[in-house]
């Protein structure tokens, strides 16, 4: 895995600029989010080390397909990104083991997120057609006897870079033993992942976007031996 190069913001601008991107520096906000940001109502800005960081990731790992959990700003630029080596290797991706190459799939929990992501993604490319949206509510489970949360349908896809930005803890639904996760206090828990985890290939990438608890919960479930990396940009 090669792991994208701290570099400056300017630099990270520069990039965004010569990618297709400067529309977003002008929304984008690198802040630290606050809590009564988590609970707002507006989608998020765009930050411009988390849109640098994917776009990077993807194009150096040469990734072949996506599943994003969450949709956003980081659709637009994670799809460019695929579609960039799509034009790079789609002659080489020919003798993989692949059946969906070069396409980006976005599991969102909230109708109207999902509709905005839709339409920015109709305004800024040409050619969206291989940008695959599902719609899924989120509820409550346990794995392995933990609480978490648990998407009720996944779309069937073996992704080679998956990125986790999704669900929030207040949009995840039902109770268990009055327990729930619609708490200031609470964090994102997600466990979809690991019920697909043995259907991964070798070489998988997952991005968490914070969610340090989430990753946490992961690693200490996952069966298989996950090489973990923390990077602070």
């Amino acid at each position: 895995m090669i792991i994208p190069k701290k570099t400056s913001l300017n630099k990270m601008r520069e990039y965004l600029i010569k990618n297709g991107f400067k529309s977003f520096l002008k929304l984008s906000s690198n802040n630290s989010l606050k809590v009564n940001q988590l609970i707002s109502k507006a989608p998020f800005k765009p930050e411009i080390s988390d849109l640098y960081m994917l776009h990077k990731f993807i194009t150096l790992n040469k990734r072949t397909t996506i599943l994003e959990f969450g949709s956003g700003y980081s659709t637009i630029v994670m799809y460019d990104a695929i579609i960039k080596n799509k034009i790079k290797f789609q002659n080489q991706v020919k003798h993989l083991r692949r059946n969906n190459p070069f396409e980006h799939f976005v599991l969102e929990n909230t109708k109207k997120y999902l509709n905005i992501t839709k339409n920015r993604c109709k305004k800024f490319f040409k050619n969206n057609s291989n940008i695959k949206f599902f719609f899924s509510e989120c509820h409550l489970t346990k794995y392995n006897n933990l609480y978490c949360s648990k998407y009720l349908k996944l779309p069937v896809v073996n992704p080679d870079f998956i990125y986790l930005d999704g669900p929030e803890q207040f949009a995840v639904k039902g109770s268990i033993n009055g327990f729930h996760t619609r708490h200031k206090d609470m964090m994102p828990m997600v466990s979809d992942i690991l019920y697909i985890e043995n259907f991964l290939t070798p070489g998988t990438i997952i991005v968490t976007d914070g969610r340090g608890a989430n990753a946490e919960f992961l690693k200490n479930n996952f069966t298989r031996r996950w090489k973990y990396i923390y990077i602070k940009h």
